[in-house]
């Protein structure tokens, strides 16, 4: 198969599809990659670089859509890559379409096959493709928590950890899964207060079990929730339900009774975020002001770091990725774990939970592959 990596675009989006030792392995398979000049110019990675690893560098996007079978990407296409997609031609790449019915609409109307990283899921019920950029935005959360704090950015003027004989800050994470864990490791390691809420009582005791007593944990009612968040310093908005938008937990009306400078930072925004007050702002500008409240809702949060993020994407997507190289379509069909990614197909919305959000038809596989 052809494989093709284009150069991300979104604002300050700098890692890649693909690394150079990711195209290795797909040139070692007996597939052919195909990169845009400069794709790898994030992570430090030069169109020489690539050719060594065996791809065909092209000197522009237009070229890579239009010679390959698949393209492999990091962030969801924007309007003018959408455009460039056609009917057959596999997408794997994070898409987050429950809060991007323009991109849904872009996708059905290109008729290629859309598979989205974040729900594909593996033999234990995880989702094997978003847990490592989980990890790093939960660790990054705390680091963007820590400068909006600051007076001169709109914050408090607290440091997370205190000093000796000072409190430190209190942090709250609503959410105990893969974000809110490594959110709470970073802040524990900093010394700060620190709270979890979640639904699962289970998952409580597993947390409680990791952190030996060091954070708080809660069962998350509306009750829990206002009680941590009118005393916190930070939030983390850590909630995920797979392939829909985030729930909305904390209100606009909530933000009056918040400590003025408190800091809340939704690592969800990609599905829409899960504060009313939300929305997606870059790198270039990350924050905002809401009634006294400072919001961090940066919508590709691990784009800052990305050499880190791109090595540990791509040891995620790449066996994923070779199957589909391999056999195409059916793999998607064949592999219930790349089925469940299974986002867009011939025109129609093949996640339920994404049709849902978007208030479309939802047709199973089944039907649309027939």
């Amino acid at each position: 198969m052809r494989v093709g990596v284009p150069k991300e675009i979104k604002t300050h989006e700098y890692r890649v599809g693909l690394t150079p030792g990711a195209v290795r392995e797909y040139v070692s398979a007996g597939h052919s990659v195909v990169v845009e000049t400069n794709a790898g110019g994030g992570i430090g990675a030069g169109d020489e670089v690539y050719r060594k690893a065996g791809a065909v560098v092209v000197d522009t996007a237009a070229e890579v859509f239009a010679t390959t079978d698949m393209i492999v990407k990091v962030k969801e296409p924007q309007p003018v890559e959408w455009s460039q997609l056609r009917e057959g031609q596999i997408l794997f790449t994070y898409l987050h379409l429950a809060p991007d019915p323009k991109q849904a609409k872009g996708l059905m109307d290109s008729g290629c096959t859309a598979i989205a990283y974040e729900t594909v899921t593996d033999a234990h019920g995880g989702l094997p493709l978003l847990a490592p950029m989980s990890e790093v935005a939960g660790r990054l959360s705390i680091e963007a928590a820590g400068t909006a704090l600051k007076r001169s950015n709109g914050g408090r003027g607290l440091l997370i950890g205190g000093v000796p004989g000072v409190q430190p800050a209190r942090i709250v994470v609503i959410g105990g899964g893969v974000v809110g864990t490594h959110a709470a490791r970073m802040a524990v390691g900093l010394g700060a207060e620190v709270s979890i809420l979640d639904r699962s009582i289970p998952r409580l005791r597993e947390l409680d079990e990791v952190f030996g007593g060091r954070v708080r944990t809660r069962f998350s009612t509306l009750e829990a929730i206002e009680q941590e968040v009118f005393a916190a310093d930070v939030v983390i908005g850590a909630v995920l339900v797979p392939g829909a938008s985030a729930p909305k937990l904390i209100s606009r009306a909530m933000l009056k009774s918040m400590q003025r400078g408190a800091v809340l930072v939704d690592v969800a925004i990609d599905q829409g975020g899960c504060f009313e007050t939300s929305h997606a702002t870059t790198h270039a500008d990350p924050t905002y002001e809401v009634d006294g409240v400072v919001h961090y809702c940066v919508a590709n949060m691990p784009g800052a770091v990305p050499v880190t993020s791109s090595q540990a994407l791509n040891n995620a997507t790449l066996p994923f990725g070779l199957a589909l190289a391999k056999n195409g379509f059916a793999a998607a069909i064949e592999n219930p774990h790349l089925r469940a990614g299974l986002n867009v197909h011939r025109g129609r919305l093949t996640y339920k939970a994404v049709a849902e959000s978007l208030g479309l038809t939802f047709s199973p596989v089944e039907e649309v592959s027939a």
